[in-house]
């Protein structure tokens, strides 16, 4: 596993991906209201990125139509933003980005409630937020990839919720996806150190029923099994000296 050492100008370029991300995520969420498509977050999205000098990484990739992935309610991960998909009170919407700078990539996303959702749906939130700040809070030289895993499933698996198993947070960088892979669980291998210079989009996603998913036909949009609701939240993490920086949060 070849896991790779940014560099001073790459970490830069990063730096200022992540602080687009962060904006165009922030402002994204605030548009998303009721009677709002997902298409037309889309849209701002793919122009706020380019008017900042940047490119969406994620429209393109192995075919993938959109700036952003969309998932709404029981949809997981990598839903594509359409005309006629229009929030709704109660939903639960995560927006998932990916900018690119100077050639350098960060990944990020936001999971809200659109209107008056339920409680087990703000809980989900609250634990995927959670869960994402205490895997961040001992991300630093020395850690094992497998610690940051086994905090975000215990603090997933003690608010009773399931980790969705086969989708994994991932080294991020001069490509989308690099080495290493972040499950959401410890499989009992404590895997790679982590090492300054190092940069990794952690992601809890899990749901409040199942564990197991399938894809729809579109052949991009996943969802859980048995159509209860998922969640995910993300950060891209500089690894540092002493500890760790985020470099998709606006400051």
């Amino acid at each position: 596993m070849a896991i790779l050492i940014k560099t001073d100008s790459e970490i830069a370029n990063m730096r200022i991906s992540g602080r687009i991300l962060a904006e165009v995520l922030d402002a994204c969420s605030k548009m998303a209201q009721i009677g709002v498509s997902t298409k037309e977050l889309d849209t701002f999205a793919e122009n706020f990125i380019r008017k900042n000098g940047a490119k969406p990484a994620f429209k393109g990739y192995h075919g993938f139509p959109a700036t952003l992935c969309t998932a709404l309610n029981d949809r997981i991960v990598h839903g594509i933003p359409r005309k006629d998909e229009i929030l709704q009170d109660g939903d639960l919407l995560t927006l998932d980005c990916g900018v690119t700078y100077n050639g350098m990539i960060t990944d990020a996303a936001r999971s809200i409630g659109i209107g008056n959702i339920s409680d087990e749906k703000k809980r989900l939130i609250k634990v995927a937020n959670e869960a994402l700040a205490k895997a961040i809070d001992i991300a630093k030289p020395g850690v094992h990839v497998g610690e940051i895993s086994s905090i975000i499933q215990e603090t997933i698996e003690e608010a009773g919720f399931h980790v969705i198993y086969d989708l994994t947070g991932h080294g991020v960088g001069r490509k989308l996806h690099e080495d290493p892979i972040i499950a959401n669980y410890f499989n009992g291998n404590k895997g790679p150190t982590l090492k300054a210079g190092m940069t990794i989009a952690i992601e809890p996603i899990f749901s409040s029923g199942t564990n197991k998913m399938k894809t729809l036909k579109d052949g991009w949009t996943i969802v859980t099994i048995d159509g209860s609701t998922a969640v995910q939240a993300e950060n891209t993490v500089l690894i540092t000296k002493n500890g760790c920086e985020v470099l998709t949060e606006i400051n």
